[in-house]
């Protein structure tokens, strides 16, 4: 009895092991076929969808009476959740540029997930164009289906008959640039930053795991050298979301792409090891010594509301300094026409249509003398139109000996405890900065207002300042 069943186990298990549903998957690829006559660039394609928003559309259909492709490389993974059913693609490994084809990359959005097991990092894939449609998502170039409207997903079934992989696995080379520096064109593509940095007041913070972060998780990051800064987005859903962002600085390789209501640029990571903060030497600025002040005086020392100024001229106050760094641009008077006109005439930086690469503007105060009297505090109100990745700062200086040729060479503090509005607040509202104190120190001090920006897009912001008044008790 117990041959019979050991034979009868034995002819089973060969039936199962000559079942083709056991077989080991073919993970061979082989290379799409494709008529290089029937090959497009990534710019042509691009100069479709424009010509298609010359024309008032908002998306375009892509017809041809032979196949039509593009040829890129993956440079997205959803291995670590940080991308869902997209895959981006560029054209180039690196930033050579032959044929005098720039640059660029696409989005391609597909109802499906796990696309990293089928599209690796890096590989080569060509994709059909044909009845495929054109347009923006979120504020980037994105490829899809759809109608004359909106992009919509290609779907699970049948996005390996539109995107063809190859057996070419590309070494990626990420374009090593300035924040500052980049454009539209930059959009869905791999780029490094340098010598970065999480901004002192997100020191601590998760990836995308606080109590606040709804989707995504929008950490500021700032440049060493430029202080420029950036966001970080990371979604919820991440495998690392709740890891520590690093705290030291050093280079972070990320595509840059557009938060998802299109209102200012941000890079996405593939994983946490894109971030290579190794290097414990911050650049903070120096803090000031003092707390929030809990009383205010009642005598004033210094009191501004550009009152007598001249719309779009740039301020000039007796004793105040209105020093241009780098551009054209300088701190101007302005009177609003919007509901925050309350506070009549202000004064303002406005770098939009400058045609500058970089904006860095000081306003700076005559010289308060903490010596001569008892308890003062600092206050001011700050607004503005939209930030774009610009800033602006409060800093202090108690070196500077007030030549404008020597501001950049003096030391500056920065009033961390202060309020400047940021983009995420209202447009049409003022903010109070807070009371600060300024009692703890002796001897003088320059008070600086600092904007850095530029005349591109995404780095062109507006920040107005009011009512700027040092107080003291006695």
């Amino acid at each position: 009895m117990r041959k019979i069943v050991t034979l009868l186990l034995l002819i089973l298990l060969s039936s199962c092991l000559n079942n083709e549903d056991y077989s080991l998957p073919d993970i061979t690829v082989e290379n799409p076929d494709i008529p290089l006559e029937q090959i497009t660039t990534f710019s042509a394609i691009k100069s479709l969808y424009e010509q298609a928003l010359n024309n008032g559309n908002s998306t375009t259909k892509i017809y041809s009476e032979t196949n039509l492709y593009i040829e890129g490389y993956v440079i997205s993974t959803d291995k670590y959740g940080n991308f869902f059913e997209e895959l981006i693609i560029q054209n180039k490994v690196d930033d050579n540029n032959p044929n005098n084809d720039p640059r660029l990359g696409f989005k391609i959005s597909i109802n499906a997930s796990s696309l990293s097991d089928t599209y690796q990092f890096g590989q080569k894939v060509f994709v059909k164009l044909n009845d495929l449609t054109i347009g923006e998502d979120s504020g980037v170039i994105t490829i899809g289906k759809g109608d004359a409207v909106q992009v919509e997903q290609i779907q699970a079934s049948e996005y390996q008959d539109i995107i063809f992989r190859t057996n070419e696995i590309a070494n990626i080379q990420p374009k090593m640039a300035g924040f500052e520096t980049l454009t539209s064109a930059d959009l869905n593509t791999l780029i490094q930053l340098e010598n970065m940095q999480l901004n002192r007041l997100e020191m601590g913070r998760t990836f995308a795991a606080e109590s606040f972060d709804e989707f995504d998780g929008l950490r500021l990051l700032e440049n060493c050298n430029t202080g420029i800064s950036t966001i970080l987005q990371t979604s919820t859903f991440s495998d690392f979301n709740a890891l520590v962002v690093p705290q030291g600085k050093g280079s972070i390789t990320g595509i840059l792409s557009r938060d998802y209501g299109d209102d200012f640029n941000v890079l996405v990571i593939n994983s946490s090891e894109a971030v290579n903060f190794e290097n414990s030497n911050r650049c903070d600025p120096l803090e000031w010594n003092c707390d929030l002040a809990t009383t205010l005086g009642t005598n004033n020392l210094l009191y501004q509301d550009f009152e007598d100024q001249r719309n779009n001229r740039p301020v000039e106050i007796e004793g105040w300094t209105n020093f241009i760094e780098a551009g054209t641009e300088a701190w101007e008077g302005y009177s609003s026409t919007s509901s925050n006109a309350s506070l009549g005439r202000s004064c303002r930086f406005q770098c939009a249509s400058s045609g500058d690469v970089s904006n860095i503007g000081w306003l700076i105060t005559p010289p308060i003398n903490l010596d001569e009297q008892d308890g003062e505090t600092l206050r001011f109100k700050t607004s503005n139109s939209l930030a774009d990745s610009s800033f602006m700062e409060v800093l202090y200086s108690q070196d500077w000996d007030g030549d404008e040729a020597t501001i950049t060479s003096a030391t500056w503090g920065v009033f961390s405890d202060a309020y400047i509005v940021k983009d995420t607040d209202s447009f049409a509202s003022w903010f109070n900065s807070g009371t600060i104190d300024l009692s703890c120190e002796t001897g003088t001090v320059y008070i600086a207002f600092k904007f850095t920006g530029g005349g591109i897009e995404s780095f062109d912001g507006i920040y107005e300042l009011d009512e700027i008044s040092v107080d003291f008790a006695e």
